[in-house]
């Protein structure tokens, strides 16, 4: 493909509950879409995961979308044939930023497997039709509040559910889920880095919870701490914010730094980064699943097809857009028992509706052009 044209808009999509974790509390996803264009007509639509402020990662919303229009896309356009596994290279000089970089190579993903009539699934070596998936739950204002929301999933069907923790927030939530929902629900944790080895002795004590596992308790280069508190916990110590290549995988699988990994597309550089991870995790004997960042249809839909590939063998955050949003850029994904079909369309199998882009847009296209 020679890439012509892109466009760069963001959107905005109120939650219909507020998201709260141990980094903050969400009301509002903002997301930055980038269409592609190429010179026979191949469209390409990809997400960009960044949140608003560098909180979860280094990047952020603004900062994505101007090194997108001032740096990667000049550098593709010179491209004169481009295809998605090109794109990482042709970047590869300009230093970080790799969820700017996974939307890039999503939208060129998503135009040449359309121009090609592959689904991404079948690109990545899918090998299931649906998967099965979880659901997140934010740290609730009250005990009772999160009985009932925990519930209400529970309900719904999901596969898994995961609690937030934080100092305070830990081990009377997971007490009370686990007595009232039983030893059946499979239940994990999720500290979004707010421990550090000093708890140690307190995050030993989720043992007796029957976790699935304990995610990302401290912070992402402290490997050697992970490595001490897998040695010391049963619950399997899972890895987030601290895999963000499959280099930083194989040095944590390594240094016994986990033995399951969550592997978000945005978070490692792109979906062809995150099918290298799960390569080597199963090579390694280590289970994968795919993570959530509050994605739009365009990036649920893209997860979905990661999470087809035979090492995701834990559900994933990719839950029904109606846990998150009334009204969605695309059409809605919705549960079915404890699962979600995996797109079976060209590309990442679905479009933007215009009139939502138009409706929850906050700004207008940024057009960007190849200089002639």
């Amino acid at each position: 493909m020679r890439l012509v044209e892109a466009e760069l808009r963001t959107v905005a999509l109120p939650l219909v509950t507020p998201f709260r974790t141990s980094l903050g509390t969400q009301t509002v996803r903002n997301a930055l879409l980038v269409r592609v264009l190429g010179a026979d007509g191949e469209e390409g639509w990809g997400e960009c995961v960044a949140e608003d402020e560098p909180t979860y990662s280094p990047e952020y919303l603004e900062g994505a979308a101007d090194v997108i229009r001032r740096f990667f896309l000049p550098a593709l356009f010179a491209v004169p044939d481009l295809d998605a596994a090109g794109v990482a290279p042709v970047l590869a000089h300009l230093r970080g930023y790799p969820m700017a970089k996974a939307a890039v190579e999503m939208a060129v993903l998503d135009a040449v497997l359309k121009a090609g009539d592959t689904a991404l699934a079948v690109h990545l070596g899918g090998v299931r039709d649906r998967v099965r998936v979880g659901v997140s739950v934010g740290i609730a204002p009250t005990l009772d509040e999160l009985l009932d929301t925990v519930d209400r999933h529970v309900s719904a069907g999901y596969a898994r559910i995961k609690l937030k923790i934080e100092p305070g927030w830990d081990l009377e939530p997971v007490r009370l889920v686990r007595e009232t929902f039983g030893a059946a629900l499979m239940l994990t944790a999720d500290a979004n880095t707010a421990y550090t080895p000093a708890d140690a002795r307190h995050l030993s004590r989720l043992d007796a919870y029957d976790l699935t596992l304990l995610e990302q308790p401290y912070a992402p280069d402290d490997l050697y701490g992970h490595a001490e508190l897998a040695a010391r916990m049963e619950t399997p110590i899972c890895l987030d914010e601290s895999i963000t290549s499959a280099r930083d995988a194989a040095r944590a699988i390594r240094a016994r730094a986990c033995s399951i990994i969550n592997i978000k597309p945005g978070r490692v550089g792109g979906y062809l980064e995150a099918r290298r991870i799960h390569d080597l995790a199963q090579a390694n004997g280590v289970p994968v699943w795919c993570g959530g960042m509050l994605e739009t249809g365009l990036g649920r839909a893209a997860n979905l097809a990661l999470a087809a590939l035979p090492g995701f063998t834990l559900p994933g955050d990719i839950s029904a857009t109606a846990r998150y949003y009334d009204r969605d850029i695309t059409r809605p994904f919705e549960l079915a028992g404890d699962s979600m079909e995996v797109p079976v369309g060209p590309g990442i199998g679905v479009t933007p509706d215009p009139e939502a882009l138009k409706d929850l847009g906050v700004n207008s296209p940024l057009q960007v052009r190849k200089p002639s």
